[in-house]
């Protein structure tokens, strides 16, 4: 017999074996495997689907810009309409001033162009020994080298060993921790400080009352450079374009991805301050950042994600996000009542999750709930994501609630 080739990431390949869950199509929030059995996801595939899933908008759009220039390369002198375009959208929606934007592959390479970048930033005004970036416990910035080593979940992290030196990490919900670390370490080495404004695969943690505000001014007290990390939170999630407009936040950098195409096609940004990017744009200046990708601006990933924003505004989503919250937040909260819950976490956009008690693992309750007709996910081993396309209907939500409390008491 042929094995399976695929290597299917964050898994157990010994207990996978050859049975994965092979989905073939998807519409709005529902997606069908290869025997016809259909499942809502309540997830958004990986928290991506913002906009939901087989829209054909998105197909036209990259049909288009294939058959007339699949894509171009953006290196040195050279660039493509969809990429000057999106480039232009992001940054308006941004709320950043004269905002610039620097293409990735996805959220992990944003993660580590911005944290090069902090270091070249610091560099280009002759303050090299700023290279420590910061980050907090619980948290997750992907998979390359710098995020793996920014992530503060050891059972991501410690399998790899340090991968970047000059990282360190604070107490995630503590401002005095980070103030603490930057004493310690020396401002005059710290670069940036990376924080998600809600922590995603952490178990959706939201940040205490005040301690965004409080991280902020205790970056600008010590000249630190403060990066939001918008993979999961960026273009709606929250009800806002951004979460860092939900919060009153004005980053040095913010880093986002998942849904600038609602995963349609791969593509990430970083989105830089006027304030980064001057050293790079002087008039004269001679600095270069010698950073980029292969597919940085991808043409053809560049013009699904303009025909991704179009259904955003035109279908008024970021608005339907908001109008959701509290039906979410409603649904899920008698969850806290079942004696295997721990915690749910809601009010905050589409975005939840529920945590279970000590010793309960949600890999038997989302399985579950996968055979009820609903595809969840478990989060740092404690909890089950709740992150679904912003076009899932209230119906479709009691209908995962009520899943999740049926799957909650066959597991008990």
């Amino acid at each position: 017999m042929t094995h399976r080739a695929l290597w299917n990431p964050f898994a157990n390949m010994a207990t996978l074996g050859d049975e994965p869950l092979v989905l073939v199509r998807g519409r709005d929030s529902t997606v069908w495997d290869k025997d016809g059995t259909a499942y809502i996801d309540a997830i958004g595939s990986l928290w991506y689907a913002n906009i939901g899933h087989g829209r054909p908008e998105l197909a036209d759009a990259a049909a288009k810009q294939m058959r007339e220039l699949e894509t171009f390369q953006t290196f040195e002198y050279y660039s493509t309409p969809p990429a000057e375009e999106l480039a232009q959208r992001v940054a308006e929606l941004s709320g950043v001033a004269d905002a610039r934007v620097f293409f990735t592959s996805g959220g992990s390479d944003a993660i580590d162009t911005a944290a090069k970048l902090s270091r070249a930033y610091w560099a280009a005004l002759g303050q090299d020994k700023k290279h420590v970036i910061v980050g907090r416990t619980m948290a997750y910035h992907g998979v390359n080298a710098y995020g793996t080593s920014l992530t503060g979940i050891q059972a991501i992290a410690a399998q790899f060993g340090d991968l970047v030196p000059d990282v360190a990490h604070v107490q995630w919900d503590d401002p005095a921790a980070l103030e603490e670390a930057i004493d310690k370490l020396g401002p005059e080495r710290v670069a940036a400080f990376v924080c998600e404004p809600v922590m995603g695969a952490g178990g959706v943690l939201h940040p205490p009352e005040g301690y965004l505000a409080a991280v902020q001014a205790i970056c600008r007290k010590y000249d630190v450079l403060f990066v939001a990390d918008e993979v999961i939170t960026g273009f709606g999630r929250l009800g806002t374009w951004f979460a860092s407009q939900r919060f009153q936040l004005e980053p040095d950098m913010m880093v986002t991805a998942k849904g600038l195409t609602s995963g349609y096609a791969p593509l990430g940004a970083v989105i830089i301050s006027p304030r980064v990017a001057e050293p790079f744009y002087a008039k004269g200046s001679e600095l270069v950042f010698r950073h980029g990708y292969t597919y940085s601006g991808h043409s053809t990933a560049c013009a699904v994600g303009l025909a991704n924003i179009e259904i955003l505004e035109r279908e008024g989503l970021v608005d339907r996000v908001s109008e959701l919250e509290p039906i979410l937040e409603r649904v899920l909260r008698p969850l806290e009542s079942h004696p295997l819950v721990a915690e749910v976490r809601a009010g905050l956009g589409l975005l939840g999750a529920v945590e279970l008690v000590p010793d309960m693992a949600p890999a038997p309750v989302a399985l579950e709930a996968r055979n009820r007709g609903v595809i969840l996910r478990g989060i740092r081993g404690v909890a089950l994501q709740i992150s679904p396309p912003f076009v899932i209907t209230e119906d479709e939500l009691e209908t995962v609630a009520s899943v999740i409390g049926d799957s909650l008491d066959a597991v008990q």
